[in-house]
């Protein structure tokens, strides 16, 4: 899934909303002038360090998505233990660290960015507290295995909100078909007639939509407000964890943490897993992504972790069924409409 995000993406006021959604994050047209401030990769020249820098692109690509796709199934263990906003400060207190240690790391962390207190403000509760509330509040309903498939519906959401609010964006016949299909596999992922598992799954789905659409909200929040200050990414996302962070201190009810040392695994995989590396490291492998492969290369990565969500929820015997499937593929179908030119 998009990480929170990775949520400021950069736009060409020249270009379509929807065109530079495909590209995800960080870079303008070819030709235009270079947003992300990342530092230019060295100019390789023997084949051996050439081979290095692609098997660590290889690994960095797979992980990431291997790293987003068993989100869920760590959101789900701890589900049975604590709250989905308890999941939720954990979470991002444990992926806070890391990115604030990158961004000092690349010296592109400044306090003269906090005169735009109010903008990252805005971006903490759309792109980080409500966000991660609907996918968690979502998977503690769900199936760990359909909560990961709905992920992938992301841009449908983001595409509508691009239509409503940005003048410059359009929706083609073909655009309109994509989130048509995509929406059809929400819903059947409810499974609506089914009166024994609708109620549950219709509030999860419900819950998981809302985390989109707040993600949706962002993005067109960000193309509005957040790009034109020119911020490097690395510090925009580390002051919409931290104000994110700030906010879930204030709301967070702390009363039964302690029954997460009942299950080693579920604190272990929040920690580590959610946290650390599925929020913290998540974001850094992206960063380097884009460095190494590009932002249209990069942006492929979405692909993989409804995948690997689906397989693992197969291998814990989850009861997923071949309309889940097919709805997942409904769902691929939409976004891929969606992205074509």
């Amino acid at each position: 899934m998009l990480p929170a995000q990775g949520f400021f993406l950069v736009f060409s006021d020249r270009t379509s909303f929807t065109h530079q959604l495909n590209k995800h994050v960080g870079l303008l047209e070819k030709g235009g002038k270079r947003f992300f401030p990342s530092k230019p990769p060295e100019n390789i020249n023997n084949k051996e360090n050439m081979g290095v820098s692609t098997l660590l692109s290889f690994c960095a690509f797979w992980g990431l998505g291997l790293i987003w796709g068993s989100n869920f199934i760590y959101m789900k263990m701890a589900a049975e233990l604590i709250s989905p906003l308890q999941i939720v400060f954990l979470r991002v207190l444990a992926g806070f660290l890391p990115v604030l240690l990158y961004a000092l790391w690349r010296r592109e962390l400044s306090l003269k960015h906090l005169r735009y207190w109010y903008h990252f403000l805005v971006m903490s509760l759309l792109a980080t507290v409500v966000y991660y509330f609907g996918f968690a509040q979502g998977t503690s309903l769900l199936l760990s295995g359909l909560a990961g498939a709905l992920s992938g519906a992301i841009p449908l959401f983001v595409f509508l909100f691009a239509v409503l609010f940005l003048p410059e964006e359009r929706g083609s016949l073909l655009k309109i078909i994509g989130v048509v299909i995509g929406c059809l596999g929400v819903v059947l992922l409810a499974h609506p007639t089914q009166a024994d598992l609708a109620a549950g799954n219709v509030a999860g789905v419900l819950s998981m939509v809302g985390g989109s659409l707040s993600v949706g909200a962002s993005f067109v929040y960000a193309k509005k407000y957040i790009i034109p200050l020119k911020i490097p990414a690395s510090a925009l996302t580390t002051w919409q964890l931290g104000f994110g962070l700030l906010i879930l201190l204030v709301i967070s009810d702390y009363s039964g943490l302690s029954r997460l040392t009942e299950s080693p695994r579920a604190l272990w995989g929040l920690v580590i897993g959610l946290g650390l590396l599925g929020t913290g490291a998540a974001y850094i492998f992206y960063y380097y992504l884009l460095e190494t492969l590009g932002a249209v290369r990069a942006s492929s990565v979405t692909y993989i972790p409804p995948v690997v969500a689906l397989a693992i929820g197969a291998t814990l015997s989850e009861a997923i069924g071949i309309m889940d499937y097919l709805a997942t593929g409904l769902i691929f179908l939409g976004v891929f409409l969606l992205k074509k030119k």
